[in-house]
C-alpha cells in the first residue's frame, strides 16, 4: 500500500501562521507547546496511534522504526510521533514529564493539543485514538493514564509502567494493553535503582495490581490466558463495564518487538467501540 505524508494536506503559512515550521523537508508539525511527525493512511477519517520515543530518542525517530509503523498503516491508521522535552542539565536529551523534575510541561494538554490539532488539518478521527510509547514514553503512557484515563480510548506501553512510589490509586477505568520482554535489562520486570539510588522503577506486576484496582476487578487470578507467536498473554475480565486489561510478555529485551503492532491492534479492534 502507498502512503501519503501530511504534506498534501498541510495549510499554508498564511492561512495558519502558528503552524508555519510545518514545512516538507522535516514534516514536522509545531503546535504552541511542542511538535509533532505524523503519517496518513490512504483513508479518510482514519483512527490514531500516538507513540511516544524513549528517553534520548525522537519523533523522528519513531517514524524511521519502519517494522511499527508500516503494519500500523497498512491497517488503516494513521501514526503520530511527537517530540519529548529537551533537558538542558542533559544537554538536550529529549523525554518526558511524568516525574517530578523531569520538566514543566502538562504533557496530557500537549498530548491533546497536538491530536486536535491533527483532526482540524488532516481529519484524523479524534475519538478513535490510541496512546502507546516505549520505555520512558511507556512511563508517561501509564502516568497519564492515571491521571486522566479519559483522555485518549486505549493505553499500550511498551516496557514501561510506573516508578517508586508507585501511585497509591488511579483513576479509572482504563483499557490497556501492556507489553515486557522477559529479559528487558533497562527497564526490568521487577524495576532497578537509578541515580545513584536518587530513583527507583517500579515493579511491572506491582502496577498491573493498581490498574486492577482501577478497573473494579474482582479477583487478581487473569481470566484467561494465550499465546500470539512469542507472546505469552493473560487478560482480567469482569471488570467494571468499558475497561479492559492485557499483559503480554515476549522472550527479548528492551524494545519494541516483531509483531507489536498488529497483535495490539487486533486487540484494541476487538474491544466495544475499538
Amino acid at each position: 500500500m502507498k502512503h501519503k505524508y501530511w504534506l498534501s494536506f498541510c495549510l499554508t503559512a498564511a492561512a495558519q501562521p502558528t503552524l508555519a515550521d510545518c514545512g516538507p523537508d522535516e514534516g514536522t508539525c509545531e503546535i504552541a507547546s511542542g511538535a509533532y511527525h505524523i503519517e496518513l493512511p490512504e483513508a479518510d477519517n482514519p483512527p490514531l496511534v500516538v507513540f511516544l520515543h524513549g528517553y534520548g530518542g525522537s519523533g523522528s525517530g519513531t517514524m524511521n522504526n519502519r517494522s511499527m509503523v508500516e503494519p500500523l498503516l497498512a491497517r488503516g491508521y494513521a501514526v503520530m510521533a511527537p517530540e519529548g522535552l529537551e533537558r538542558p542539565d542533559r544537554g538536550g536529551i529529549q523525554s518526558w514529564n511524568f516525574y517530578p523534575g523531569f520538566g514543566e510541561r502538562d504533557e496530557t494538554a500537549f498530548l491533546s493539543e497536538a491530536v486536535d490539532d491533527a483532526a482540524e488539518r488532516f481529519g484524523i478521527d479524534g475519538e478513535r485514538v490510541v496512546l502507546g510509547g516505549f520505555s520512558a514514553g511507556g512511563f508517561m503512557v501509564n502516568y497519564l493514564a492515571c491521571d486522566a484515563p479519559e483522555t485518549f480510548s486505549a493505553y499500550v506501553p511498551v516496557s514501561g509502567g510506573f516508578w517508586r512510589p508507585h501511585p497509591e490509586s488511579c483513576a479509572g477505568p482504563i483499557r490497556m494493553f501492556h507489553t515486557h520482554g522477559w529479559i528487558d535489562n533497562v527497564v526490568p520486570l521487577e524495576g532497578r535503582l537509578l541515580g545513584g539510588g536518587r530513583f527507583h522503577q517500579g515493579d511491572i506486576f506491582a502496577g498491573l495490581e493498581i490498574w486492577r484496582e482501577a478497573n473494579g476487578c474482582v479477583d487478581t487470578k487473569p481470566s484467561g490466558f494465550s499465546t500470539t507467536g512469542q507472546f505469552m498473554r493473560r487478560n482480567w475480565m469482569g471488570c467494571a463495564e468499558g475497561s479492559a486489561l492485557e499483559f503480554a510478555l515476549f522472550p527479548g529485551g528492551h524494545t519494541v518487538p516483531s509483531g507489536w503492532a498488529d497483535m495490539m491492534l487486533d486487540w484494541y479492534e476487538g474491544l466495544p467501540g475499538g
